[in-house]
């Protein structure tokens, strides 16, 4: 693939701007603060550079020659909630999990007992759509980054203990758990609220880069995946299952954003029916 030097060149002082804006360089956000209403709240308009400045990193991380390293334990995070979402979907449909392995390829697999396997099939790519949509609903507010944080140490944590068998699942599930802890507790308020933009931002990317690749696998290949579970439980082909997917988890991340805006105040929210009766 031929890399553009000047646009990358561009995105990383774009990236490096926003990050000073971040830190506090009043300077410079004077400059890009301009751009935006002057009603907003200030932690708004932080939240709004926040969640640019984490898609900004995102897109630079992508063109270094070794940035699928910087992302890799994010990778494995996602393929954790994917893997969860599976073992959910088990359990609330009255089923069984046996184990839950994560590879080091940041695949993984679920091996589960009874419920309904329509469903189980489904939950693994909506479930990682689900959690990065959750956060981009909640990223309004910095003060509930460092609790979004902890309850989500506390699902890896459980996902950990009663699911994963082999070494390399359970030392991931401990490491991660680890990070998210460590951001939670010793970082401060703010750089907690840009480390969750920036999750939720690798989480929808990777939910549809996923999705992407299933795409291509399943008009390409019959390679086994949870879209080929779908086709042998319900006789619809693979490649139907992977578009309905994807078209669930578009819809998903167009609503979250719609959210963050309204609770930002960028587009006004619906207004409120009241209904007028009248007594015979």
């Amino acid at each position: 693939m031929r890399i553009n030097a000047p646009v990358v060149r561009r995105r990383i002082f774009m990236t490096a701007g926003i990050f000073l804006l971040n830190c506090g360089a009043e300077r410079l956000g004077s400059v890009v603060l301009r751009i935006m209403p002057k009603t907003l709240h200030k932690n708004h308009k932080e939240s709004i550079g926040f969640l640019l400045g984490a898609t900004a990193l995102t897109i630079v991380v992508s063109y270094l020659p070794f940035g699928f390293l910087v992302v890799y334990p994010l990778r494995l995070f996602v393929t954790f909630i994917h893997e969860g979402g599976h073992a959910l979907a088990a359990l609330l449909t009255l089923g069984s999990v046996s184990r839950l392995v994560i590879h080091a390829n940041a695949s993984g697999e679920t091996y589960t007992y009874g419920g309904l396997s329509f469903l189980i099939s489904s939950a693994g790519y909506l479930a990682s759509t689900a959690y990065g949509a959750g956060l981009l609903t909640l990223l309004h507010d910095g003060g509930r980054a460092k609790a979004v944080l902890t309850v989500t140490a506390a699902i890896i944590l459980t996902l950990t203990g009663f699911f994963t068998a082999d070494s390399f699942s359970l030392f991931i599930g401990i490491a991660l758990t680890g990070l998210l802890i460590w951001v939670a507790i010793g970082w401060s308020a703010r750089w907690a609220h840009f480390f969750l933009s920036f999750l939720a931002v690798q989480c929808c990317l990777n939910a549809l880069y996923d999705l992407k690749t299933l795409f291509l696998i399943s008009a390409t290949t019959n390679m086994h995946s949870d879209a080929v579970n779908m086709q042998e439980a319900t006789t619809i082909p693979a490649i139907v299952w992977v578009s309905f997917w994807i078209i669930i988890s578009i819809l998903a991340l167009v609503f979250a954003l719609r959210i963050y805006a309204q609770n930002l105040g960028l587009i006004s929210k619906p207004a409120k029916m009241n209904g007028v009766g009248s007594k015979k």
